[in-house]
Formats: structure tokens, C-alpha cells, sequence
């Protein structure tokens, strides 16, 4: 999932400023769920008989693209967003049990209102979850994969399984994507018209459930459940508490696990990748659609 990683910044705020800056675009709506549809198991595809079969058959080296879209409110409408995560993930049979290793290479912000932001690629890769055992488990014929939260901490150190520190003044606080400044920055660009950093610390809290298919790719959803505490910001405008939640639509919410070969093991090589092993990102729909 970071999401994984995955950085929500104080919009609300952003869209109070388009107000007065006349700079206001019309709210787009969500498309339509699901935003991908799920592959037809192949006719002669044998299925795994038992666990440890589903166990040999999921371990393996995969390519990650999953989806996090979030709502909430703005005096300029409804703010709709997806944050969408390229990474890998290893998972590996130890001592009998399907451990899943997560690793996060970028993140991408897409915005039903008129937003740029840029989360960087350092501050994405500082992301490291723990390995986590994964529960595998046969139902209605089909064999899933349940990965359980490991909270993870980005921009603050402390115990990842208490809730996030909401002092920004927290002596913890550390400087994750090495830019010089508090915590991990985002980039945002609002209308066109502002320019500022937004500098947050994240507690990263996600699980997601997946289904093997014929083609060894592992597809479902992601649950999310991070907390933000915004530190600090460039501009006044920008520098205000937001903590947004997750639109709980499994559809638009997807992870998809692709299985690649064990030399494609660095962030350059996956994104070289990405447009034969990914669908495409999605949009909000135009007006009209």
C-alpha cells in the first residue's frame, strides 16, 4: 500500500485560498468502481490442492502497484484524491509460514481538484515496513493472502504501534528524505497559483487482502489507517492539521502484486517497467463524462 506511502497534504486549507484567489476549478467525481477488472483464470489452469501448494505457488519476487483513495471537504467541494504506489514485494516461505517483505519506490498524487503535489522518491523509499506473516487460506475455491498491519514510522521516531505524537515541537522528529528540513516534505502547487512545502510525520497503518490467479499475479484491496501530524510549512496557508480518511470502496482501492523476474530488484528498473506491468493510472471523470 504505502500504501503504503502515502502523503495527504492540508488541501482544505489550499482550497480556502482558491476563494479569494478566484482561482477555483469544479470538484470532478470519482470514476467508476472498480477501476480495474480482475483477470479469467485460464480454462486448464490447475488450482493448488492444499496450503503448502498455494504457500510454493505464492512465494516469489513481485512488482507492487496499489491505490489509496481518500476524501474529504473543502469550501471549494468535495476533495477527492488517490494515491497511487509503485514498489515490490517479496514473499518468502520461512519456517512454514508466507512472510511478505514490502519496499516502495514512488508515489503519485492524483486530485479531483486543480493540485499538484510531489512526495519524493527519497521520502517514499525511506518507507521499510517490518516483514509481516501473512495468512493464506482457501475460500470458495479461490486462495487469498491477508497481510496484517505493521504501522511504520516516516518523519518521527517512537513505537510504531502507539498512536502518532501530535506535539510538532516532538523532539523525535527526524529528517527522513535528507532534505535539510523537519520531518518528510511534500511539494504542492495549488491552482497554478501558490508554490509551497507541507512538512509532515506519518504513522503508516495498512493491510490489504489479495486472490492468486492463473497468471501467478496476486490482485485485491488495500485497508488503510495511517495518521498524519502536519510539523510545519513554508506558507502560513499551507500550514494546517489534516489527517483525511480512507473512502472504503475496495474497488478503488486496489493492489495488484505482478511477478517479475529477481533481476528487475532495484526502483529504476520497476519504473523502466511500469507501462507493461501496470495498467494505467486513474482519472476523475471530466464533467460530461
Amino acid at each position: 500500500m504505502l500504501t503504503s506511502s502515502r502523503p495527504i497534504v492540508a488541501l482544505s486549507a489550499l482550497a480556502s485560498g482558491c476563494l479569494f484567489l478566484g482561482g477555483c476549478s469544479i470538484p470532478l467525481p470519482w470514476p467508476e468502481s472498480p477501476l480495474y477488472e480482475t483477470p479469467s483464470n485460464a480454462s486448464n489452469w490447475v488450482a493448488p490442492t492444499s496450503k503448502e501448494e498455494a504457500l510454493a505457488a505464492m512465494a516469489g519476487h513481485y512488482a507492487q502497484y496499489n491505490i489509496v483513495a481518500y476524501e474529504g471537504q473543502t469550501p471549494n467541494g468535495p476533495l477527492s484524491t488517490f494515491i497511487i504506489t509503485y514498489g515490490s514485494t517479496d514473499l518468502v516461505i520461512e519456517n512454514g509460514s508466507l512472510v511478505a517483505y514490502d519496499r516502495f519506490c514512488r508515489a503519485e498524487y492524483i486530485a479531483n481538484q486543480n493540485f499538484d503535489t510531489v512526495f519524493s522518491d527519497a521520502a517514499t523509499q525511506s518507507i521499510q515496513p517490518l516483514g509481516a506473516i501473512v495468512d493464506v487460506n482457501e475460500e470458495d475455491g479461490a486462495w487469498k493472502l491477508f497481510r496484517p498491519a505493521t504501522p511504520t514510522l516516516s518523519g518521527i521516531d517512537g513505537d510504531p504501534n502507539l498512536p502518532l505524537s501530535t506535539d510538532r515541537n516532538d523532539p523525535r522528529i527526524r529528517d527522513d528524505d535528507n532534505d535539510g528540513k523537519p520531518g518528510v516534505t511534500v511539494v504542492v502547487r495549488l491552482f497554478g497559483l501558490i508554490d509551497g512545502e507541507i512538512y509532515i510525520a506519518r504513522r503508516e497503518i495498512f493491510r490489504y487482502d489479495l486472490t492468486l490467479y492463473s497468471d501467478g499475479s496476486l490482485r485485491g484491496s488495500v485497508i488503510d489507517d495511517s495518521e498524519q501530524l502536519v510539523i510545519g510549512a513554508s506558507l502560513a496557508i499551507l500550514d494546517t492539521p489534516n489527517n483525511p480518511l480512507q473512502r472504503r470502496d475496495p474497488g478503488l482501492n486496489p493492489i495488484i502484486l505482478i511477478p517479475v523476474s529477481d533481476d528487475i530488484d532495484t526502483c529504476e528498473e520497476l519504473m523502466a517497467n511500469r507501462d507493461w506491468l501496470f495498467p494505467p493510472e486513474p482519472a476523475f471523470l471530466q464533467i460530461g463524462e
